[in-house]
């Protein structure tokens, strides 16, 4: 189906009629970042949190427009989620590790090391119903003293990990990625998605999402690419409840059917890096993009727990 015009949406498939609403605006709630990543909802203080990795912090909206300052320094924090006791996880570029915020406000460091040798710089982190961590540990974080402190990587490989947050247990899940870097279950966690966005340092590398199959919570089989992103690459996404995926992208927002037919695009007038559904019904849509924080109403609902 030819592409409809549209202030805010291109329409590549009719089903993305139903997960956009017509005369939701994209409303920018902040500007001022360098370059804005990881936002997590917190439903329960009904605000948002999110990252400003070369700023050194992380910013706190609430709906009735405010914004202050979370956490300063940072250590050039960038994907940020909750884990199932609604805890804080955050991937931390210049302490290379990954941490939890403890309800008192203390940090615990969960990972930082992988068989005695640094990680590189872990970008994004999901928990799963298990209480299970799973991370990717790209070398963006490294590569200058911009989002991090240049060093040289001390993994062979750039891994995706999957961490027992209990025991201590660490594993690498897949390691044949470019540069991993968002990833999202699927709704019923059968499957999981892991971008490789290593096109940012190399025009023939990949720019697609991956999918594997979940096998008993634990391991990762049958990769194939779920998806090809037609413009920039991709970064953090997250899932509806229908196992849509919402993704970042070089021209806004895309979304891809469970099939990876790609439905439809929200076009944002800054590089998207990542985003995540929130609100009081989880349907409002919150994007970071470049030095903003964008939202738009959608007539879905994201995938999100607690």
């Amino acid at each position: 189906m030819a592409k409809n015009e549209h202030p805010l949406y291109e329409i590549h498939d009719p089903r993305f009629r139903y997960l956009v609403v017509g005369s939701a605006a994209l409303d920018e709630l902040y500007s001022g970042c360098r370059w804005a990543e990881g936002p997590v909802w917190f439903a329960d203080s009904g605000c948002l949190i999110w990252s400003d990795i070369p700023n050194q912090r992380m910013l706190r909206w609430a709906p009735d427009g405010g914004v202050s300052t979370f956490r300063t320094p940072s250590n050039f924090a960038n994907g940020n989620t909750r884990d199932r006791q609604g805890r804080l996880v955050s991937c931390e570029h210049g302490a290379r590790r990954v941490t939890r915020t403890e309800i008192d406000g203390s940090i615990t460091v969960l990972a930082d090391s992988f068989q005695g040798k640094r990680l590189n710089s872990p970008n994004d982190v999901i928990v799963r119903s298990d209480g299970s961590v799973w991370f990717t540990d790209p070398t963006y974080g490294i590569l200058s003293d911009y989002e991090g402190y240049k060093a040289e990587p001390e993994q062979a490989t750039r891994n995706v990990y999957r961490l027992d947050p209990e025991t201590g247990d660490m594993e690498i899940v897949v390691d044949d990625f470019g540069q991993p870097n968002g990833l999202a279950f699927s709704p019923d966690e059968t499957k999981l998605y892991i971008a490789d966005s290593a096109s940012s340092h190399d025009i023939n590398a990949p720019r697609h999402i991956r999918v594997f199959d979940v096998i008993d919570g634990r391991t990762l089989a049958n990769s194939r690419v779920f998806c090809d992103i037609d413009t920039g690459l991709p970064d953090g996404f997250r899932v509806d409840v229908a196992g849509n995926v919402w993704t970042s992208a070089g021209d806004g927002v895309h979304c891809f059917a469970p099939d990876g037919t790609l439905l439809g695009k929200i076009k944002v007038p800054q590089t998207v890096s990542n985003l995540t559904f929130g609100g009081p019904r989880r349907n409002q849509l919150f994007i970071t993009a470049t030095k903003s924080l964008y939202s738009i109403y959608t007539a879905t609902t994201g995938v999100q727990a607690p």
